[in-house]
């Protein structure tokens, strides 16, 4: 069953570096599809013919992909990856290897919500949180976290309930509030909520802490669409209040980053035909929302 939506993470040239090392470190996981930049298209990307655009990987059955995107746009800890570990050898494992040439956001050590936790952000600047625990709980290994900082905050529970609005087979697992007593963050704004979109695991939280970032198109979450009609009514939801951009992506009126994309470009871009592939490129880097019509017809050279 195709994964309704994928974290598209943003690397300056270090993507399949980087799927390869987290590929090493969870068990059932595995490197998928590359894609490489061809001449065309690069106005728009300005990268080099041959360099590795996309890595595709999976950690523990859970679908990702890297980007070579250049230095433009920076990992930082709005968007993390909360994993949950069954063993405090787990922990320890993860720990020792994502936290290494990494940066210590909150030190491993027991907290009310886990016996063994800690937050980092490791050597490409993506970040985890790692969480002793029981995967029934959560009822998915990794889940991506997005918290609500700056002019955001406050506004977690408006945003999930939002996407819990758009999403078919969504719904809200629960949610736990700030009582006032716990610092910056107002009572009855979002400590830790968790809910589901087309059965996929997320989480949001509000903090008001004074954090030195933001939502930003480094971590972007990818739409699988299946038809235009689909492209079009996530386009159409997810952009109001928002902000379009280029070759399907946009920002959420809380500035998250996604990119609706029919399934089907991703088959165009691995085709093994360099001037379909090309055809292609040249048709999605000129537009935003993204045609799958105008998109075939560029692939067969119509």
């Amino acid at each position: 069953m195709m994964q309704k939506i994928i974290p598209h993470v943003w690397f300056d040239s270090e993507a399949e570096e980087a799927a390869t090392f987290y590929a090493s470190l969870f068990p059932g996981s595995e490197r998928g599809r590359v894609t490489r930049y061809g001449k065309e298209g690069f106005e728009q990307h300005g990268q080099p013919e041959g360099k590795v655009m996309t890595a595709e990987f999976a950690l523990a059955g859970y679908e990702f992909i890297a980007l070579n995107g250049g230095p433009i746009f920076k990992l930082n800890p709005s968007i993390s990856f909360f994993v949950v570990c069954e063993s405090e050898e787990e922990v320890n494992r993860l720990w020792e290897s994502l936290s290494e040439k990494g940066k210590i956001l909150m030190p491993i050590n027991q907290y009310p919500w886990s016996p063994r936790y800690g937050w980092l952000q490791d050597r490409y600047g993506l970040s985890w949180q790692l969480s002793l625990g029981k995967l029934e709980d959560v009822g998915q290994k990794i889940t991506p976290s997005l918290m609500y900082v700056g002019k955001q905050a406050g506004r977690a529970e408006e945003a999930l309930q939002l996407y819990t609005s758009i999403f078919k087979n969504s719904k809200i697992d629960g949610i736990s509030r700030y009582t006032g007593q716990e610092g910056p963050d107002k009572e009855g704004t979002v400590n830790h909520a968790q809910f589901s979109l087309d059965g996929e695991k997320m989480m949001v939280m509000d903090s008001a802490m004074d954090h030195p970032f933001g939502f930003n198109e480094a971590l972007s979450l990818l739409i699988n669409c299946r038809s235009q009609e689909e492209v079009d009514y996530f386009w159409e939801k997810l952009s109001e209040g928002g902000t379009e951009g280029p070759c399907g992506w946009l920002q959420d009126k809380f500035g998250v980053s996604w990119q609706v994309s029919p399934a089907r470009l991703i088959e165009m871009l691995q085709d093994p035909d360099p001037k379909k592939v090309g055809r292609v490129t040249n048709a999605f880097m000129k537009m935003k929302k993204l045609d799958i019509a105008q998109l075939e017809e560029a692939f067969a050279g119509r």
